[in-house]
């Protein structure tokens, strides 16, 4: 007779009983595998983000004019204030003038044996023979050169003739002497920070710009050896959104120490007529920035909501900070 092999009673119930195990643990074990895969997606896309928004910004204010920086309580007419004096978590913008360092660390001179030659030296030649009180000579400068950058930076919205100097050394009034607080009395009567500039038909000299300047010469100017030449100012500004959550956004291609739209103000990122402007970080939840000397310090804090696959609150966040010198 043949034979038919079963469960015991015995080997069924156990075999009962380890289902059940597995079935518990098994679960929970998958989904904690899940809850640990959210969380390290969106701490990932969390420090990601954060990090290249804090890199963006401090490898803008790496080239500072220092003494330029200022922040606001919101955006202009707002009042400016000293980076130095901006203490609390209610300054959302800060701005400062940009040296022109792309045209600084040179280009290539097709026409030429030599390569990669600054645009501008930053040097001013007192002892010139060409120099006079109308015209400053910096040798080794191409203003064709600067005037073709600025245009390819700009969109062809700016050129040569929308640049100023800023004299180092010299001291400055970072509320009042850069066109800030819309004011430009000080540009325009040659006492403030920045000197706008022409160029003239020697490619390595300067004239001045300044509008109350009929005869455009430098006289009361105290014009230094050295200098740096800017195109543009730029400004990081948080914009609040739902939720306690906003965006940082970047203005550049505007220049305060001009009025270019006519309204007789500096031309502020709000109302300039060619500003650019581009969204650096979405989510922010903090956007913070404080200044010891020179030194400033940018933090910026984003946060998710969602971490096991729901809006419930369970949220994680994270921040980043850069010293900038």
């Amino acid at each position: 007779m043949l034979k038919r092999s079963a469960f015991s009673m015995i080997e069924l119930i156990f075999v009962i009983a380890i289902m059940g195990i597995i079935g518990k643990f098994g679960v929970e074990f998958l989904a904690n595998a899940y809850r640990n895969f959210i969380f390290s997606k969106v701490n990932h896309e969390l420090q990601a983000t954060s990090s290249a928004a804090v890199e963006l910004i401090a490898a803008k204010l790496q080239h500072r004019i220092k003494a330029s920086v200022i922040a606001r309580k919101g955006v202009p007419p707002a009042t400016p204030v000293a980076i130095g004096s901006a203490s609390g978590d209610d300054f959302i913008v800060i701005e400062w003038i940009g040296i022109d360092y792309e045209g600084f660390k040179g280009n290539s001179d097709d026409n030429s044996s030599s390569y990669y030659l600054p645009n501008w030296s930053g040097i001013i030649d007192l002892d010139n023979a060409n120099a006079s009180s109308s015209i400053l000579v910096s040798p080794e400068t191409n203003t064709s050169a600067i005037s073709k950058m600025v245009e390819t930076l700009s969109y062809s919205t700016a050129d040569i003739n929308d640049t100023a100097l800023f004299f180092i050394g010299a001291n400055s009034d970072a509320e009042t002497d850069y066109g800030w607080d819309g004011n430009l009395s000080k540009i325009d009567a040659q006492t403030g920070a920045m000197h706008p500039i022409n160029s003239t038909s020697q490619i390595d000299q300067y004239t001045n710009a300044a509008s109350e300047n009929a005869t455009n010469d430098f006289t009361g100017v105290d014009v230094y050896e050295y200098y740096y030449l800017a195109w543009t100012a730029y400004a990081i500004v948080y914009e609040a959104g739902d939720n306690n959550m906003g965006t940082l956004r970047m203005y550049w291609n505007y220049q305060p120490w001009k009025d270019l739209n006519g309204d007789g103000d500096a031309d502020q990122f709000n109302d300039a007529p060619n500003v650019q402007s581009a969204v650096i970080m979405e989510n922010v939840s903090t956007f913070r920035f404080s200044s010891i000397g020179s030194i400033l310090k940018i933090q910026v804090c984003t946060k998710s909501e969602i971490i096991d696959g729901t809006n419930d609150g369970d949220g994680y966040s994270i921040c980043k900070e850069k010293t900038v010198f």
